[in-house]
């Protein structure tokens, strides 16, 4: 008997992994995190990334500055990679610059409050949980690395950037 629940669990168990790992994941936007993240309890993190230029990120290419790097670089795949990410995943995203998946990773799977709640719940479903600054920094210079030859200062950049949920 023993053997057999044994058994019986241990397949259940596959059957879970199997279908979590074939989960389609899907980004869905900036605005799904907003409902929880514009709130003082949980850091204010949409309304701070609002505010700032990586929201405003896909924007900047119709610029004048920009057309004199590229004619095309509301468009051009090259300019889309860091301004506007997550374009190529979900074309309604492209405006929105680069958004929270951007860098926490397609959120269909954890966006739920129930997971959310749990971190390592959350992560396990898809969050990206960066484990030191050198993590994060290696994140940033995917696009800030020599970007149109300007210095980068990470440890500035990240200062004006980091959005944390408050100690409770």
């Amino acid at each position: 008997m023993k053997k057999i629940l044994m058994t019986a669990m241990l397949i259940m168990a596959m059957v879970l992994v199997v279908t979590l790992s074939s989960q389609d994941v899907t980004y869905v936007g900036s605005a799904k995190c907003k409902m929880c993240h514009k709130s003082e309890k949980q850091g204010e993190q949409f309304p701070q990334w609002e505010a700032r230029k990586h929201s405003k990120s896909f924007a900047a290419l119709s610029t004048d500055a920009a057309k004199e790097l590229a004619a095309d670089a509301p468009d051009n795949p090259k300019c889309l990679k860091c301004h506007a990410p997550l374009a190529e995943k979900n074309a309604e995203l492209k405006e929105e610059g680069v958004g929270c998946e951007a860098c926490h990773g397609p959120g269909s799977a954890y966006k739920k409050m129930t997971i959310m709640k749990d971190h390592a719940q959350a992560v396990a479903n898809g969050l990206i949980d960066y484990k030191s600054e050198d993590d994060i920094k290696k994140q940033c210079l995917t696009c800030h690395e020599g970007a149109h030859d300007k210095p980068f200062d990470f440890a500035a950049a990240w200062e004006k950037v980091k959005h944390p949920i408050p100690e409770k």
